[in-house]
């Protein structure tokens, strides 16, 4: 036999891979030996097909069903890290129902307490845009569906389709099933990403045209932000007000951006997990809100009303009140229990 080919106990040894799986491997048309003897039908397998046998081991170590490896091991290296990436998202969420499911169990099969719980959390929420006094046009896009809340506010001559195309870039998470924190940063960047493309696009290369971008993804247990430009995310927690985004300004004065989404730069937008907990209150408003009014009488409108619909009402009424000099926009969302389970 020629040195070029190893027979299947060695290309088993190589691959990690136990000869009786190979054999269904290749049945299965997943990893096809590069020879077979037509006498003994024996499997001989060349060394080049060693990365792809230890692709499909890790995979299947990883539990993915064998249909998804072989698409898997159809695509280029980015987009099988992609479709990997998707995998794991899908599994640590399917793995955080269940764990609350089998929290659940133990409570009720343990009988610690006749009236062990798990508090259901999801967002309440509402948003508006507002033109302002000033400007001619309202170049801001604000939405707020199931599971994603998002601000952005365009800037130069297509600034309004470019916070419209952001946006829309981010709508699909909105559908998402149940989301696990540890996958959902990397979804919410790739959707980013494909936003400052769509952007990109509208700006043709230039730096005339964009947008910032803040979001916030709920899993069901925390919120995932991703964050671009000088827009802003609070949080309102027990009647104290704290921002948790930094604006991405040349400086406090200057409303210069030195990140946003468009033109010729892919920029990396801040990405981290917020923590939330019943009774919790989160405002993302474009900056015709914190241009004209300070964050301590940000804190007293949040905190004055119950309904998140009055609170942005507040907000934009009291901007335009004191001069509305830019579009302003506000999603306010309230973090609240749906019931008990047990």
């Amino acid at each position: 036999m020629s040195g070029e080919f190893l027979t299947i106990g060695a290309f088993a040894r190589g691959s990690r891979l136990s000869p009786k799986a190979l054999r269904l491997y290749d049945e299965l048309d997943l990893l096809r030996p590069a020879r077979v003897d037509p006498d003994t039908g024996y499997r001989y397998y060349a060394a080049g097909q060693l990365g792809q046998a230890r692709l499909v081991a890790w995979l299947r170590r990883l539990g993915m069903p064998l249909a998804e490896i072989r698409a898997v091991c159809a695509l280029d290296a980015a987009g099988a890290a992609r479709a990997v990436r998707a995998y794991w998202a899908r599994v640590e969420a399917e793995t955080a129902a269940r764990r609350d499911l089998a929290a659940f169990l133990v409570h009720q099969l343990t009988g610690t307490t006749g009236r062990e719980t798990l508090t259901m959390l999801e967002l309440r929420h509402h948003a508006h845009s507002d033109r302002g006094q000033v400007r001619p046009a309202n170049q801001d896009t604000v939405y707020a569906g199931r599971r994603l809340l998002a601000v952005a506010d365009g800037f130069g001559p297509a600034g309004a389709p470019a916070s419209s195309a952001a946006v829309a870039a981010l709508r699909y998470l909105d559908d998402a099933e149940e989301l696990a924190a540890g996958g959902v940063l990397h979804l919410l960047e790739d959707a980013v990403r494909s936003a400052g493309e769509a952007v990109g696009v509208l700006a043709g290369g230039g730096d005339e045209v964009g947008t910032t971008l803040t979001a916030l993804l709920w899993t069901g247990a925390e919120l995932a932000l991703a964050h671009i430009g000088d827009s802003r995310a609070y949080l309102l927690r027990d009647g104290e007000l704290s921002r948790i985004t930094r604006d991405h300004r040349v400086s406090v004065e200057s409303l210069l951006l030195v990140k946003a989404l468009g033109g010729g730069d892919a920029p990396v937008p801040d990405l981290r997990l917020q923590e939330a907990r019943e009774g919790d209150r989160f405002l993302l408003c474009s900056d015709g809100l914190t241009e004209v009014l300070p964050d301590p009488r940000i804190a007293a409108l949040l905190a004055s009303v119950a309904e998140p619909e009055r609170a942005v009402r507040l907000l934009v009424e009291e901007a335009n009140a004191a001069g509305g000099p830019d579009n302003v926009s506000c999603v306010v969302a309230d973090v609240v229990g749906t019931g008990l389970m047990g």
